[in-house]
């Protein structure tokens, strides 16, 4: 069995978002996503300090200081793109204009309740910033994580030990081992890394899995 590394997942996310999507990308992992999204594809990015029309990474000595996303990286922007107020950019989330939030998180409840913001230790320094927004207000929330905690311990729980960023807000979750979708009977597998098996995800993973929605 081959993890997925983070390139491989962010390519896996991008897969799935499709023509016409208004995106937006959280702070960390979820940002590599915007360098594999299809060339020639209308997938419009949006960030919470003000821009929408976002576009990859630029070349190593092609950075402007003033063109940044949320997490501060430098990134560029495609034809038709526009800069505006970071409240402007919160009434969009906020009024449910955003068809898909990429997230990254410590812990994903099998009911879909997402915490990503504090993991309660009291030397943590808590970094909310938009996600309480994004994970309420974007019509769906996907999940960028590693499956297991550099200890072994699965993120995927039964309950949330960790702050909740929002409660039952989470649709799928990506992870370097299986795409699972988050629904109201439970959480389906939808994809698995080759050579993982369905029984050892579940070992894993330590909470009940459904394989009915495993593609062919």
């Amino acid at each position: 069995m081959k993890k997925l590394d983070r390139k491989e997942m962010a390519a896996r996310v991008a897969r799935d978002i499709p023509e016409g999507a208004y995106v937006n990308l959280g702070i960390g992992l979820p940002t590599l996503v915007a360098d594999y999204l299809p060339k020639g594809k209308d997938i419009f990015l949006h960030s919470e300090n003000g821009i929408l029309g976002m576009g990859p990474k630029p070349p190593e000595g092609e950075q402007d200081p003033d063109l940044v996303n949320a997490g501060k990286e430098p990134v560029t922007l495609l034809t038709g793109g526009a800069f505006f107020h970071h409240a402007d950019a919160f009434a969009m989330i906020r009024g449910r204009h955003l068809d898909f939030a990429v997230l990254g998180a410590f812990q994903v409840s099998v009911a879909g309740d997402l915490a990503n913001w504090h993991t309660g230790a009291p030397d943590a320094i808590p970094a909310v910033g938009g996600a309480m927004d994004l994970a309420v207000g974007a019509k769906n929330v996907l999940v960028m994580m590693e499956h297991l905690t550099k200890s072994g311990e699965s993120k995927i729980v039964e309950r949330c030990t960790y702050p909740l960023t929002g409660a039952r807000c989470v649709n799928r979750i990506y992870t370097d081992l299986a795409v699972i979708d988050v629904k109201p009977d439970g959480l389906h597998v939808v994809d698995m890394v080759e050579g993982l098996s369905f029984d050892e995800l579940q070992r894993l993973t330590g909470v009940a899995l459904k394989k009915t929605a495993i593609a062919a």
